[in-house]
């Protein structure tokens, strides 16, 4: 089953590896074999902030682009997922576990996919901690 996918003014996307850009207008791209294809939307930003959740987002990411690298981060990959997985409870545990699983079978786009609710529970965690350390601060300056 051939991939049909859209691509918006100069949208970035990557196909085995190589970063491509869409020109200026709306383009309609299928992809009838396999590949690892990534939107650029989906990809880290090179400022987004190093937590433990982005740093193995980054290494899946890193599997699903760089085919060459995959044997050496997948274990890597595997470790600190259960370490996530043991630092994370409800509701993240269930993606956690689902991204590892796809990672175990080579499915890189779909392990990123999971990680995506436990990015946003963690930036949830860091705001509100960011928001109590701000009032214990201002508590404390008064």
């Amino acid at each position: 089953m051939a991939l049909k996918l859209t691509l918006r003014p100069d949208e970035r996307i990557v196909v085995n590896g190589c970063m491509m850009r869409n020109s200026s207008r709306r383009h309609v791209l299928t992809i009838e074999s396999h590949a690892d294809v990534v939107r650029g939307h989906d990809l880290l930003d090179e400022d987004a902030p190093v937590t433990p959740v982005t740093r193995v987002y980054y290494l899946v990411q890193n599997a699903l682009i760089h085919s060459k690298l995959r044997d050496d981060l997948v274990p890597i990959i595997q470790r600190e997922m259960a370490n996530l997985a043991t630092t994370f409870g409800h509701p993240s545990l269930g993606h956690i576990f689902e991204a590892a699983n796809y990672v175990s079978v080579g499915d890189y786009y779909k392990a990123m996919r999971a990680l995506r609710p436990v990015l946003e529970h963690e930036a949830k965690l860091f705001d509100h901690i960011s928001s109590g350390a701000q009032a214990s601060a201002s508590m404390a300056a008064e």
